[in-house]
């Protein structure tokens, strides 16, 4: 059975955020989304569009890598990065809370995501098979591309 950690993570990442836009009204980016900055490192804010669910998607993969709760403060070193400072050099920053927050309060509200009291968040059945519906395209449409890959999936 293949499972979302068998396909290539950009392709997954790109179609659960499509389906995640077209299937979901629960998870809308707010109004200031598109003029907020993802964190303190950034110099601007996102240029895609549709970065918002391409991010609900990346946190979807990444809870559904760990299998454990991961709360917010973790998710912000996780996109966190680089603060280009001038000439002096560059520290790390945390990503921004607000975002995440969102994102997670939006995934939990469409039933993909569940709280766990005092530890943060993980997948629930319906995000683990939202992923592995979509790995299961992703590699049926590789093995037509390469059908030499048939032997893996």
């Amino acid at each position: 059975m293949v499972t979302a950690l068998d396909v290539p993570a950009d392709e997954l990442i790109r179609r659960v955020a499509r389906r995640l836009k077209e299937e979901y009204e629960q998870i809308r980016p707010p109004a200031w989304a598109f003029y907020a900055k993802t964190g303190s490192h950034k110099e601007r804010p996102p240029e895609d569009p549709d970065w918002w669910y391409i991010r609900a998607a990346s946190i979807l993969r990444k809870l559904y890598k760990s299998r454990e709760p991961i709360g917010i403060e973790t998710f912000r070193v996780i996109y966190g990065g680089r603060k280009n400072r001038g000439v002096k050099p560059e520290h790390f920053r945390k990503a921004g809370g607000s975002v995440i927050r969102k994102i997670l309060q939006q995934l939990e509200a469409a039933g993909l995501v569940a709280k766990v009291p005092g530890k943060g968040r993980v997948i629930t059945p319906l995000g683990v098979s939202l992923l592995d519906r979509t790995a299961k395209e992703i590699a049926s449409e590789l093995v037509k591309k390469y059908p030499e890959l048939s032997r893996y999936y």
